[in-house]
């Protein structure tokens, strides 16, 4: 079972065990869970919008560290113009603990509201317009 999660604006393909690199997230604790997802992976059958909505990562906190050096040049010819900079980006270590689906949402609560209004307008109805004028 793999997810593809988004984290400091990229997005990461995981599975349990992975040790990732990502950019620096201030997190308390030692543990730390990502949702909502943008795609699950359940052995072959892939679930995405509001199916995957239900789905969590969990990702245990390894420590930080600094990435790969980036080396900045800024050059413009016959000016004599030459700028050297570099940059280093904090990062965050984790390792992934656990990938779960989730539970299906319960549809047959969000129905039953709906059946209750339709039986209070049907006696509405049956009462008249005299009685809906002295309800208001």
């Amino acid at each position: 079972m793999y997810a593809v999660i988004k984290a400091g604006g990229k997005q990461h393909k995981v599975k349990t065990g992975d040790v990732l690199e990502i950019e620096l997230m201030h997190a308390d604790g030692d543990t730390v869970t990502f949702q909502p997802l943008l795609v699950v992976d359940d052995d072959g059958k892939t679930h995405y919008g509001k199916e995957a909505a239900q789905a969590v990562v969990t990702a245990k906190l390894l420590g930080e560290q600094k990435g790969d050096k980036v080396h900045v040049f800024k050059y413009k010819n016959k000016s004599g113009y030459a700028r050297r900079q570099g940059h280093r980006q904090l990062m965050t270590l984790i390792e992934i603990a656990d990938v779960k689906l989730g539970s299906a949402p319960k549809r047959a609560a969000a129905q039953k509201p709906v059946a209750k209004r339709a039986t209070e307008a049907a006696k509405d109805d049956a009462a008249g317009p005299e009685a809906a004028k002295a309800a208001e």
